[in-house]
């Protein structure tokens, strides 16, 4: 039987004295965790299921003293706070009814029922928090080893029940997969009409993990392909597509951390209306509209005064556009906006009246000290003389 590498998070005193206070026979670390811990890959959040009630869960870490927050009680999820990290405690369930965006559940008493209404058998993987042996109902541990991607049972019918699921595969196939399932693939371009039914947040939110990842662009052209990337985000065309995995490369050239928004931008056309549009339709934060119609608004004339670019719109919206552009964005790195040395009084008290025309005097030393590179005071007083004996 496989068993879990012993790894710092397993050791935990913290998540020791949890397991003891809910038994160790009753719990089982599941999901990410085990995953993650089989690939070497680091741990950030714990998962456990348990037979047990959510109450009955409650009132055992009461009495150890650990606190609980009720998270989820309706789909039977408590999170245990705990000084190293959360834990999030889910009792077994089983489906009574989907619909393909919310699922009715009942709670369960056996491992394996639990395991059936996940969705790909390497998120199934329960470790046994002491022995750490793995109980593996679905051949997710041979799946991990091969690189393999696999719905739990009928790829089809895992869809039909969330939807969101077509998503996942892609993001997950990204992360972990190497060749592409064939079932899995299948049912993914034969159902990705049933997209169109899921609340725009969700599909948003799914779409930035994804090309939060390393390295999306074969996965953005094999959605393509199948016609998966049509429902979500139609406005990604071979060009759009094209622009992305350009834009990789450049931030793998320029060591630029991979940021999902920047990418969402490079998959859609470069016209601040159809950034707008979409940043609404997928219901994204008012920063996050922003920042895509900042980035829609690039020209190749940003490339000729980066720091003007970033005092103007932003060091982020900035580096967006250079990136974008093919460009080098390291001139921008710990690089903050000066404050022009120069008040609108200062103007008043060279004779000018209040008005208007301060504002306009102002504006244009403004613009010639950020032409010039953001001289000193005293440059910037020559350039008032100036602008004021020319006006």
């Amino acid at each position: 039987m496989t068993k879990l590498p012993e790894a710092d998070w397993t050791k935990r005193e913290d998540l020791a004295q949890l397991i003891a206070a809910l038994g160790a026979d009753h719990t089982r670390y599941v999901g990410g965790a085990v995953r993650d811990s089989l690939l070497g890959k680091d741990i950030h959040d714990i998962d456990c299921a348990t037979p047990m009630y959510p109450a009955e869960v409650i009132d055992r870490c009461k009495e150890a003293g650990i606190r609980t927050v009720p998270t989820g009680i309706d789909h039977g999820t408590v999170t245990a706070i705990l000084p190293q990290g959360n834990v999030e405690i889910t009792t077994l369930r089983r489906d009574v009814s989907t619909d393909g965006r919310r699922a009715t559940v009942a709670f369960a008493t056996e491992w394996k029922e639990d395991a059936s209404r996940r969705d790909f058998t390497i998120n199934a993987l329960y470790a046994h928090p002491e022995t750490l042996e793995i109980d593996d109902f679905f051949g997710g541990v041979a799946d991990l080893d091969a690189g393999r991607v696999r719905f739990i049972g009928d790829a089809r019918e895992r869809i039909r029940e969330d939807h969101l699921r077509i998503l996942r595969y892609f993001r997950f196939q990204t992360r972990f997969g190497g060749d592409w399932d064939d079932e899995a693939t299948a049912a993914c371009q034969e159902l990705a009409s049933t997209l169109k039914g899921l609340s725009r947040e969700r599909v948003g939110w799914e779409l930035q993990n994804l090309l939060a990842l390393p390295d999306p662009s074969a996965t953005v052209f094999k959605m393509r392909e199948l016609g998966v990337m049509q429902e979500v985000l139609p406005e990604c065309g071979q060009r759009e597509a094209d622009t992305l995995t350009q834009l990789i490369a450049t931030e793998h050239a320029y060591a630029a951390e991979p940021d999902a928004m920047r990418r969402l931008a490079a998959l859609l056309p470069a016209v601040p209306p159809v950034a707008e549009a979409v940043s609404a339709r997928l219901r994204l934060s008012r920063s996050q509209r922003e920042r895509l119609a900042c980035v829609a608004a690039r020209d190749t004339r940003d490339m000729e005064a980066p720091l003007a670019l970033a005092y103007y719109e932003g060091v982020e919206c900035a580096r967006d556009r250079l990136l974008l552009l093919r460009a080098d964005p390291r001139a921008l790195d710990n690089w903050t906006a000066p404050q022009l040395p120069l008040k609108g009084g200062e103007i008043v008290e060279r004779g000018m009246a209040k008005g208007p025309q301060v504002a306009r005097t102002l504006q244009e030393v403004e613009r010639r000290w950020v032409e010039e590179g953001f001289p000193e005071r005293e440059r910037v007083m020559a350039m008032l003389d100036n602008v004021l004996a020319a006006g």
